[in-house]
């Protein structure tokens, strides 16, 4: 039996389900999700959009490109964020705040290189991102 979590925006207009397992789940310290996330670090859920089922409220729902790469989503009524479409790696940010069941449980950080906040937890500091993901994979000092 799969596992979903259900979460919603600041105003409860948008709801959401996610389903199974994520792909991978850490933080991201660049300067577009510090600035869209309004904190120091953005913690993130990956999941595969499949994943990721919008429940009540999808007339709700606006997106926001900085570039092709990112679709930021939000609700036009609260402005509450609720995920970015990562349309690159074909994977979805669930933010961790948004499904308060899930157990967030990090596995790195990305773009460590430009983080604001240093944090000594002992996961793995990536400069940006895992090769695999268009980066150098490069680890860095906590």
């Amino acid at each position: 039996m799969t596992t979903t979590h259900k979460g919603e925006c600041f105003c409860g207009a948008v709801h959401l389900e996610v389903s199974g397992e994520p792909e991978v789940m850490g933080y991201c310290h660049c300067g577009s999700c510090r600035s869209w996330s309004g904190g120091p670090v953005n913690a993130f859920i990956l999941w595969k959009p499949e994943a990721v089922r919008v429940t009540a409220g999808a007339e709700h729902i606006a997106t926001f490109k900085k570039t092709e790469a990112n679709q930021r989503q939000y609700c036009r009524k609260c402005g509450g964020h609720l995920m970015t479409k990562l349309v690159s790696a074909g994977l979805v940010d669930v933010f961790a705040a948004i499904t308060p069941t899930f157990k967030f449980a990090p596995a790195l950080h990305v773009n460590y290189g430009e983080t604001v906040l240093r944090i000594r937890d002992g996961l793995p500091k990536l400069k940006d991102f895992p090769k695999e993901f268009g980066g150098s994979g490069e680890v860095v000092p906590e």
